[in-house]
């Protein structure tokens, strides 16, 4: 009798089994690396940023995104740094009194404020943020102009930091230094002399009152012509300025 035919060989089978276990080794690995990588790109931009902020304790920011965005539109650029100590002491008092009372006191967020700003968001009112003079800084330094959630908490990482590297009367300089206050016109010094034809180290309380008074939106309003309700601001704000004079409110960017 004939032998029957020999048995197949196992080997086939074990080949194909121990490529699974190689599957799952590389997706592991892969998986591993792209963990590495988005670790390592995450501390490589929180170190850029925190860097940018260092070099901004000493440096003037030589322009914003805002700028560059304004320029691309057709703006011009009209920007003349000033030291806060060249810059007339009603200006400070005045954005403190329409911007933020509470400015020297807090580290950078308002949370009642910001909680007010939450709660009418939720109940569907229009996107705010109860920002702070600090936090309006970091979104003029170094971010763009929205009112999205991701770039409100870039701000307000940017802002923490600020608060912790920077004193007061530096993030006050920055910020009169680069605001927007007219198409194409950014910081004090430019303003009072496209406005009222002088430095910003002569502007009388009415003057800072009004330049403070159309920071909410710098295209649409003046302050060399004011609205009726400009106007009325201004006045608001100059009675506040009193207030924040009498009670000390402006001391930590004296």
């Amino acid at each position: 009798m004939s032998p029957g035919p020999a048995s197949p060989s196992p080997a086939p089978r074990a080949r194909r089994a121990s490529s699974a276990p190689s599957r799952r080794v590389n997706g592991r690995l892969n998986g591993q690396w792209l963990i590495r990588f988005i670790l390592a790109l995450g501390l490589g931009l929180a170190a850029v940023s925190i860097g940018w902020i260092v070099l901004y304790r000493v440096v003037p920011p030589p322009g914003t995104p805002l700028m560059l965005i304004r320029a691309i539109g057709g703006s011009g650029i009209d920007k003349d740094w000033q030291g806060l100590g060249a810059i007339s002491d009603t200006l400070p008092q005045a954005v403190i009194a329409s911007e933020d009372s509470l400015f020297c006191s807090h580290a950078g967020f308002d949370w009642e404020s910001m909680r007010q700003a939450w709660q009418g968001n939720m109940a569907g009112a229009r996107l705010r943020g109860g920002s702070t003079i600090s936090m309006q800084t970091a979104k003029n330094a170094w971010l763009w102009q929205d009112r999205t959630y991701v770039r409100k908490g870039m701000e307000a990482w940017f802002t923490l930091w600020m608060e912790l590297i920077w004193p007061k009367n530096r993030i006050m300089e920055v910020y009169l230094n680069i605001i927007e206050w007219g198409d194409g016109i950014y910081g004090a010094e430019a303003a009072a002399r496209a406005f009222f034809g002088k430095s910003a180290a002569n502007l009388t309380r009415r003057e800072a009152a009004l330049m403070a008074a159309v920071l909410p939106n710098p295209l649409r309003w003046s302050p060399d012509k004011p609205t009726r309700y400009i106007s009325g601001r201004a006045g608001v704000i100059q009675q506040r300025m009193s207030i924040v004079e009498r009670d000390g409110l402006d001391q930590c960017v004296k």
